[in-house]
């Protein structure tokens, strides 16, 4: 990670900052899809894109006609990643607010060669469900050719993270309504069978074992 510089310092909200390697690649690994920002014909496009992390490197991938993918290569681009971790209710109106966890990136999104695809790749499919890409058929070459995959260092990022109860204003501590905290909680839902093959009869280990885990 580099030095906090003008660009990634937060300046609203600062308390809620972090620069911390560790929180900010645990928030990073947390989530499956980031929305990225991009200028495409001098207008602003965000796009939410699946995305993943290998070591200092943050990649996402899409079809090499998308503008996500034409647009971002070798253009600055901004990504952010956000956990919404519950509803904050406070005596006034001006108070309330939301946990969460997110990061914002910028970096100029380089396109990764096309021998380097396969194994990058890979790494996705075994973030998703560990084992399953050597059970899959394998990717056509016409499939490779039309896939685009792209990056960016991880290295001009910060995080902002809130959590804990409402900070209200001392003098509402009497005001006779409600305050508190509603959390959510997002987490992966029974597997559903396409039921098409016998293959779809049984639900592998590597996907039924996602039930309940939290995203």
């Amino acid at each position: 990670m580099t030095p906090v510089t003008d660009e990634i310092r937060v300046r609203r909200g600062h308390e809620n900052a972090s620069y911390d390697p560790d929180l900010l690649r645990q928030i990073i690994d947390a989530g499956y899809f980031a929305h990225i920002a991009f200028q495409h014909g001098g207008q602003p496009v965000c796009v939410p894109m699946m995305y993943w992390r290998e070591e200092d490197f943050l990649y996402w991938h899409g079809s090499t006609k998308s503008r996500a993918m034409l647009a971002g290569a070798g253009d600055e681009v901004c990504i952010t990643i956000t956990h919404w971790d519950g509803l904050v209710f406070a005596r006034s109106a001006f108070h309330h607010s939301a946990n969460y966890r997110c990061v914002m990136l910028f970096g100029t999104a380089e396109r990764v060669p096309e021998a380097h695809k396969p194994a990058h790749l890979h790494t996705l499919m075994e973030r998703i469900a560990p084992g399953r890409d050597d059970d899959l058929r394998p990717m056509s070459a016409q499939e490779r050719k039309g896939t685009a995959l792209l990056r960016i260092p991880i290295d001009r990022v910060s995080a902002k993270v809130r959590s804990g109860p409402p900070r209200g204003d001392p003098a509402d501590a009497d005001w006779p309504v409600w305050e508190g905290v509603v959390p959510v909680a997002q987490t992966f839902q029974p597997a559903i069978s396409a039921a098409l093959t016998e293959a779809d009869r049984e639900t592998p280990d590597n996907i039924a074992r996602l039930e309940g885990v939290s995203i």
